[in-house]
């Protein structure tokens, strides 16, 4: 049945997936990585929005197949999520890089990356809003990152060689609002329990071309510091660890 999920056999050495709905047309599968895990709130958390992403992604290759039966000969859709921690500040600010994975036999697969940042006290997921003075659509505040932003495409741009995509046309989408702007997460620092600023994480296709895969851009806390609330001025400080997010 489409709606169930189960665990199947895997090979030695391969990770059990967290959830799995599979049947003869589609696998599905989330993990958790182990630091996910080890908090059950956050795990719960995690896994039922997993389960909510593949039970409509079955479904839906269940519609493709009575539509075109063919197109299901010899393969099958492949989705998989994963949760993987990004970072701990003060002891309760954690940080998700969530990596989605399709494939429905089209040119290439595709992929997206989203993010969460949850507080392990209060058990619930927020915003980065607490750590501002304010965050108003076009705000000072957001346009100092969207600033900071583009920057530091541009120069991750040049690392690649792709200065020809450093174009006002691919950061069109990026609007200085919260939910416009990327998917962000707490940065860790060298110094312990803090920040060392934010990190906004673009799938392939959101600030260039599929080919040039996903980006990472780093806006350090110190450009930020004229918009920290009191809280923000608590969690961050410190540098980003030298090859953080390499790959």
């Amino acid at each position: 049945m489409l709606a169930a999920l189960l665990a199947s056999p895997l090979s030695a050495g391969e990770p059990r997936p967290d959830a799995q709905l599979k049947n003869k047309i589609f696998d599905g599968q989330v993990y958790l990585d182990d630091k996910v895990r080890a908090d059950p709130a956050l795990a719960a958390d995690n896994l039922a929005e997993g389960r909510k992403w593949i039970g409509p992604a079955a479904a839906e290759a269940e519609k493709a197949r009575k539509q075109d039966p063919q197109l299901f000969r010899g393969r099958y859709w492949a989705y998989e999520r994963r949760y993987n921690f990004r970072s701990l500040v003060d002891g309760h600010y954690v940080s998700i890089v969530r990596n989605d994975y399709m494939d429905t036999g089209g040119a290439h697969p595709n992929s997206d990356v989203n993010t969460i940042l949850w507080d392990s006290t209060a058990k619930k997921r927020i915003s980065i809003r607490p750590f501002f003075t304010e965050t108003a659509d076009d705000g000072p505040a957001l346009k100092a990152m969207q600033k900071a932003v583009i920057a530091a495409l541009n120069a991750e741009k040049k690392k690649r060689d792709a200065t020809g995509t450093a174009t006002a046309e691919w950061y069109k989408e990026l609007k200085p609002t919260l939910l416009k702007i990327g998917a962000v997460t707490l940065a860790p620092s060298t110094q312990a329990g803090k920040s060392s600023g934010l990190t906004f994480h673009y799938p392939p296709y959101a600030v260039g071309p599929y080919a040039e895969g996903e980006y990472v851009a780093f806006v350090p806390w110190e450009t930020l510091k004229p918009y920290l609330s009191a809280e923000g001025a608590k969690i961050f400080g410190g540098a980003r660890p030298k090859g953080d997010l390499d790959p």
